[in-house]
């Protein structure tokens, strides 16, 4: 067998649904997120920066494991999850000014809202299925 034929793919679509279930769709057009996922060097440098988090945090408490507090560890979830998004279809937000948010700003917004936390749930499911990003698997 040619195990290359197997290596999965850098990023895949993630059809959201909505927080009854039911898969988001804006017209006939798929709301979602493109993710790198665990085979991707972006998703190579959040894991490094999530070990130098830990080490840090038990460097810093005499090298006991200790939990980092709530609101360190949604902006850590943040910033994790806006590294691991390639870009957002049909997803909107506005910023505090009201004005529409775009890029970088767009997903931080996104996944550090508290009322979208069914979103955070369902990238981090999926970006850690590695079967997710199989070949042929973008399911855009």
């Amino acid at each position: 067998m040619k195990i290359a034929t197997l290596a999965v793919a850098a990023t895949a679509f993630l059809h959201l649904k909505g927080p009854d279930g039911s898969l988001l769709y804006e017209g006939d057009e798929k709301v979602g997120i493109m993710l790198y996922g665990p085979g991707s060097p972006e998703f190579a440098r959040v894991e490094e920066r999530q070990t130098a988090r830990a080490i840090k945090r038990m460097q810093d408490n005499d090298n006991k494991v200790s939990l980092a507090p709530f609101e360190e560890r949604r902006n850590d979830a943040t910033e994790d999850l806006s590294a691991l998004t390639a870009g957002f279809r049909h997803i909107e937000h506005d910023g505090p000014d009201g004005e529409p948010l775009i890029g970088a700003a767009l997903h931080a917004a996104v996944y550090a809202d508290p009322g979208l936390g069914w979103i955070k749930e369902q990238v981090t499911k999926f970006v850690g299925d590695w079967g997710k990003f199989k070949p042929g698997s973008v399911g855009i």
